[in-house]
Formats: structure tokens, C-alpha cells, sequence
């Protein structure tokens, strides 16, 4: 077993993904959910993106070639759609969902993608996939994927606690902040998607 190359999957996606950042933007969108149901959007969300991070890592590639888009135009769509949800947390506006319907949402966007399963770490497990060298190579990427998911979900599950030191006052400051780094985070993601369409075709 090559466990050096585990490690660089396992550490590489970890700091992509990372898990401690992801605390504030994640409190912030379930501010107004209960504890079980807060527990609910991140499982979700964490499953949610080990499917499309594995997706992407068994036919991403046929599939972006499929549809005659680049990874640049992935970066970019990420980025807009965080922009988004940014201005949302940043106005304080809410869409008026109810709790069953507003926690799928949570999960599905921005949390479980394109943050956890972002460009960055779709685009860092295909080239993982690509330098494999055998189906042992291919596990070892499998199994980074779920032990990065695993540290992801126990940071979610808990971050809980810091819900009940932070009261209301404490939350309504977290969420201007989580959308203030959503926002960099997301004009981040416009601007590589620009220099890399820049690089692409500008020869």
C-alpha cells in the first residue's frame, strides 16, 4: 500500500476543502435551524459532495469534454453562484422557505457544493486519478476522499457548540462575516477562472 500517496491525497484535499473555514459560512446559513436539523444539512451536505467529488473523479473529465466545458468555465460558475448566496448573507434577506425545505437547500447549495465539492478540489482528485498507476492507486484516491468527508462531517456535526457560546447577537455578526469571505472567496474563484481562460487561449 502506498500510503505517501494516501497521505498527499488525504492532506491535499483536506487543506483544499478546509474544514476549520468552512465553521463560519456553515453556522451562518443555519443560523435558524434547529440542532437535529442543522445536523441533517451538513450530512447531507457532506454526501452530497463525496458523490460529486467521486463523480468527477470516475468521468469528470469524459463528462466536461461531453459538454465542451472547460475547467475555467467550472471556476467561474462557482464563483457567480456564490456570489449569490454572499449578497444573501451579507443583506440579511431570507427566501422564506420552511425548515424542511430551506435545510435541502443549505445542504445542496452553497455548502455541498461548490464549497466543499468546489474547482479546486474536483480539479486537484482528477489529477490524482491521472497520475494513478493501477487499481490500488484508484483506492487509495477513494478512500482520501471518504476520510477527508469523515473530518469535514465531525467538524460540522459540532460546530453546533459554537452556536450556544455565540447567542443571536454573536450569529448575526458571524453571518456578515462568513458573507464578506464568501464574497473573496468568490470573486477568488472568477478571477482564476479569467487568468486560466486568459492562459487557455491567448496562446
Amino acid at each position: 500500500m502506498n500510503l505517501k500517496f494516501l497521505g498527499e491525497v488525504f492532506v491535499t484535499l483536506l487543506v483544499i476543502v478546509d474544514p476549520p473555514g468552512m465553521v463560519p459560512v456553515f453556522l451562518a446559513m443555519t443560523s435558524g435551524l434547529t440542532h437535529r436539523d442543522r445536523i441533517k444539512a451538513g450530512t447531507s451536505a457532506v454526501l452530497l459532495a463525496l458523490a460529486v467529488i467521486v463523480g468527477f473523479a470516475v468521468a469528470g473529465r469524459q463528462l466536461l469534454d461531453y459538454l465542451h466545458v472547460q475547467l475555467p468555465a467550472l471556476q467561474g460558475a462557482g464563483g457567480l453562484l456564490l456570489i449569490l448566496v454572499a449578497l444573501e448573507l451579507l443583506t440579511g434577506k431570507s427566501d422564506g422557505l420552511d425548515a424542511d425545505i430551506q435545510t435541502t437547500n443549505v445542504a445542496l447549495v452553497p455548502i455541498g457544493t461548490p464549497l466543499l465539492a468546489g474547482p479546486g478540489a474536483i480539479v486537484a482528485t482528477m489529477l490524482f486519478v491521472r497520475r494513478a498507476e493501477g487499481p490500488a492507486d484508484y483506492v487509495l484516491i477513494g478512500v482520501g476522499i471518504v476520510l477527508v468527508m469523515f473530518v469535514v462531517w465531525l467538524v460540522l456535526r459540532y460546530s453546533g457548540l459554537i452556536v450556544k457560546l455565540l447567542r443571536p447577537a454573536g450569529i448575526e455578526v458571524l453571518t456578515r462575516i462568513a458573507g464578506l469571505l464568501l464574497a473573496a472567496i468568490a470573486v477568488q474563484l472568477i478571477a482564476d477562472s479569467v487568468f486560466a481562460f486568459v492562459r487557455l487561449y491567448g496562446g
